[in-house]
């Protein structure tokens, strides 16, 4: 590819990232994802643990009589184990057709992110992935990590499939 058909394939990479995200912190950093994969937001409420699953599958929630898988995004991302706040809450989110709740620490806001505010995802090398990272959300003087949940929770989603739901 030419770097004049690059920056073409960037922008229109770009433009497919624009639009509403729902942002929300993971210690003192801020993550979006896209508005579209959001059911709703509720309070953390009584967890049920599931034997023989990582440490970040916290286990299901039983949310208006549907059982839902629920994921730590912070133990998920490798950060530091916390006790839960007031402001943890469940993101309960459509992932390929599966419902799925992460845990976070606090929901901050829903911005609306315009393709020339999104720069690409940085290269941290080839050790390091950042294929669940779509781009930087530039706000102000702020950087938000902007997520695909999609590919973040593939791999939980398929495992996931395997826990009975209820109607």
């Amino acid at each position: 590819m030419t770097n004049k058909n690059m920056d073409q394939f960037d922008s229109l990479a770009a433009l497919a990232k624009e639009g509403k995200y729902l942002t929300f912190a993971l210690r003192n950093e801020e993550y979006g994802l896209e508005i579209l994969k959001v059911r709703e937001i509720i309070g953390l409420m009584e967890i049920t643990a599931i034997p023989n699953v990582p440490a970040y599958v916290r286990g299901v929630i039983n949310l208006r009589g549907k059982v839902i898988p629920v994921i730590d995004l912070r133990l998920k991302f490798n950060l530091k184990e916390v006790d839960y706040t007031n402001e943890t809450c469940v993101i309960v989110l459509n992932v390929n057709d599966l419902i799925m709740g992460i845990i976070v620490d606090r929901v901050c806001e829903v911005l609306d992110i315009a393709q020339q505010s999104i720069e690409p995802s940085p290269n941290f090398g080839a050790n390091m992935r950042n294929d669940f990272i779509i781009g930087m959300g530039k706000i102000g003087d702020k950087v938000k990590i902007l997520l695909n949940i999609e590919r973040i929770l593939t791999e939980d989603a398929s495992a996931m499939r395997e826990v009975p739901a209820t109607e």
